[in-house]
C-alpha cells in the first residue's frame, strides 16, 4: 500500500462529516502524514427569476455563508491540531476547488464523504464523483448513511 505523505481533508460540515473527519485523522495518523483541510462555499448564484436573469438575490448572503463557514473550518483545524497554513476555505464549485487546493498544495490523498446517489442526482453527479475523476492523486470518499 502507498504511503501518504499529505492528506486533503475536504469537510462539508454536514452531520456525517465526523465519520470523515475521524477517517482522515486515522489515515493521517498511521501515515505520520501532514493534514490539510478545504472547505468549499458553493457558488450557485441565488436569482429572482422575475428579473429575468442571473441577478443575485442577496449579495451579502454570500458573506456570511463564507463567515460561518470560517468559524466551522477554523474550529475543526484546532479540533485536529492543523496550523493555519494547511487550512483553506474557498468559494466556487467544491469539486474544481477542491482538486485545484489539492494540485497546489501537492497532496498524495484527498478524503471526502460521499452519498449514494440515485435518479436525478446521479445523473448530475457529486461532488465526490467530480473530485474521483479529475484529482492527480488518490482519493478516498467515505460512504455516508442517505437519510
Amino acid at each position: 500500500m502507498k504511503n501518504y505523505d499529505h492528506i486533503l481533508l475536504a469537510a462539508d460540515f454536514f452531520q456525517e462529516d465526523q465519520v470523515v473527519i475521524n477517517k482522515a485523522r486515522s489515515l493521517a495518523d498511521k501515515y505520520q502524514a501532514k493534514l490539510s483541510v478545504v472547505h468549499v462555499v458553493d457558488s450557485i448564484p441565488i436569482t429572482d427569476a422575475g428579473y429575468g436573469g442571473d441577478i443575485p438575490f442577496d449579495l451579502d448572503l454570500t458573506t456570511e455563508l463564507m463567515a460561518i463557514a470560517k468559524k466551522k473550518l477554523l474550529a475543526l483545524a484546532r479540533q485536529l491540531a492543523i496550523n493555519d497554513d494547511n487550512v483553506w476555505l474557498e468559494i466556487g464549485s467544491p469539486k474544481t476547488e477542491i482538486v485545484r487546493i489539492a494540485n497546489e498544495i501537492q497532496v498524495d490523498l484527498i478524503v471526502l464523504g460521499s452519498h449514494g446517489r440515485h435518479g436525478l442526482a446521479l445523473l448530475l453527479g457529486s461532488t465526490a464523483n467530480g473530485v474521483l475523476h479529475h484529482a492527480q492523486c488518490d482519493v478516498l470518499a467515505v460512504r455516508l448513511q442517505d437519510n
